[in-house]
């Protein structure tokens, strides 16, 4: 049911239990003229603001905001956003009990506003020793469907997708690596709004749905990875794809060569795709106006400005995506764009009978292992940035769950006693300290194993399945 609470003088609409604290968020309304709305687990501020006009601000504009602590409120968090630049909504999850759960969303009237708060506060100390992050929001409207045979085309997949699903606006299918005559098994398809992606999703997820007599995979896409345009001003790189695999580095710098001679600095190729470093942009500006489409050895090339990476961003990452492949960084690892369909061989399962359930594992964990070739760039990655998936360990998973949560991470406490046998046996007891709204905070199973490692993950694995019956936690 919709649930729609103005805040107002006489106290409707559930604040805080404190007068105190509901007299500040009416002065903060009074002071700068926002109305304030509690619906559906959230509370919005502004949205639009006093004396707006036209329509909301574009994509980029907003910023989410974790790790906030749960008794603060608009009267103090605000006050700090506005630094940044005029907040055009600021929307702030909350629980049944009147706390907040620990993050919001924080819409800008520019681009370069939100591109500020991210700037200024991120990492900001917003109480004694509690630190807030900040990163861009997106809409995603994009899904990845998987699964798809081969040799179908895009018009074919874009007609079979606008068929099936509404407000599909396009289809981007990438060519197969070898054989340029077919795709790669899976396709990206963008949708008109996010809920236009959310219905198509919800529609085709269950597993069950075929096109062309084909079980198809659908996920939604990772975001493309957003980089503020004073740092793409100065980027000198471009990403060029879909080349042959027999394409080498000199024959690609030789053709980009062959508009203003010696303007490349030096080629890195990978797989089917490659960066070209230029020593000036202005020659990388103009090379990949003339370059993009192109012919090189009988594949019609794709040329675009690379994304340079940020390397403070893993925090950024946990909550946007994966980088994109136009990121040099991180190309030594697998993802979907670069020819790997989503699940590589047959995932490995953690699931422990516990008390006749099965405790919830990743459902894919991928076993394949890729070749590990001279000159590919690393960077360091947060564990946190990766998606549960990416888990073989409970353990890993359960400090993923909390870090997901804005949770502290977890606590383990060792227990033994002695078999009949003289064997000594252990068991781990759980603490989620974060967890204080009467839910339960600690978990023990009812097994007890002779490794500390066995105890640890059977421990981790109990935890994820308690958590995982409680609606409002997401694993």
């Amino acid at each position: 049911m919709h649930e729609e609470n103005k805040v107002a003088p006489n106290g409707c609409g559930k604040i805080r239990g404190s007068t105190q604290n509901e007299a500040a968020l009416l002065a903060l309304m009074e002071k700068t003229g926002y109305s304030m709305v509690q619906e559906n687990g959230q509370r919005k501020f502004g949205g639009p603001p006093p004396g707006w006009e036209g329509p909301p601000p574009p994509r980029g504009c907003e910023v989410f905001v974790g790790k906030i602590p749960r008794d603060m409120y608009e009267d103090e968090l605000v006050p700090v956003f506005e630094r940044a630049g005029k907040i055009y909504e600021f929307r702030l999850m909350m629980e049944f009990s009147g706390e907040n759960r620990g993050y919001a969303f924080v819409m800008y009237t520019t681009k370069e506003e939100a591109q500020l708060a991210i700037k200024i506060l991120n990492n900001y100390e917003i109480r004694p020793g509690k630190f807030i992050g900040v990163c861009v929001s997106l809409d995603n409207c994009r899904l990845f469907i998987g699964a798809i045979p081969k040799e179908k085309k895009k018009e074919e997949i874009l007609n079979e997708m606008k068929k099936v699903t509404e407000g599909v606006v396009d289809v981007i299918v990438y060519p197969n690596a070898t054989d340029k005559t077919k795709n790669r098994g899976f396709a990206f398809v963008e949708y008109e709004s996010h809920r236009a992606a959310a219905m198509a999703r919800r529609r085709l997820i269950p597993g069950t749905f075929q096109l062309w007599g084909h079980t198809i995979q659908v996920d939604w896409a990772d975001p493309e990875k957003e980089v503020d345009e004073e740092t793409m001003q100065r980027v000198k790189v471009l990403y060029v794809r879909n080349l042959m695999i027999s394409t080498t580095e000199d024959t690609i710098k030789a053709e980009f060569n062959k508009f203003k001679p010696g303007v490349v600095e030096r080629v890195k190729k990978l797989r089917d795709y490659a960066f070209v470093h230029f020593f000036h942009r202005d020659d990388a500006i103009a090379a990949m106006s003339v370059m993009n489409g192109k012919c090189i050895d009988g594949a019609s090339i794709e040329v675009t400005l690379a994304k340079p990476v940020n390397k403070e961003g893993t925090w950024k990452q946990h909550f946007n995506g994966q980088i994109s492949p136009g990121s040099e960084n991180l190309l030594g690892f697998p993802n979907k764009e670069d020819g790997h369909q989503k699940s590589l061989g047959k995932p490995a399962s953690l699931s422990v009978r516990l008390n006749g359930q099965h405790s919830p594992g990743p459902p894919e964990v991928e076993r394949c292992t890729y070749s590990f070739f001279p000159g590919i760039k690393l960077t360091p990655i947060s564990m946190y940035s990766l998606k549960p998936s990416h888990f073989s360990s409970a353990a890993m998973h359960l400090d993923y769950f909390c870090n997901k949560n804005n949770w502290a991470p977890p606590e383990y406490y060792l227990y033994s006693t002695t078999s009949q046998d003289g064997k000594i046996l252990l068991v781990y007891k759980v603490l989620i300290p974060s967890i204080a709204d009467g839910s339960q905070s600690y978990f023990m199973p009812d097994k007890l194993c002779t490794t500390v490692e066995g105890a640890k993950e059977l421990a981790a694995q109990f935890t994820l399945l308690h958590l995982g019956k409680h609606k409002r936690f997401q694993l």
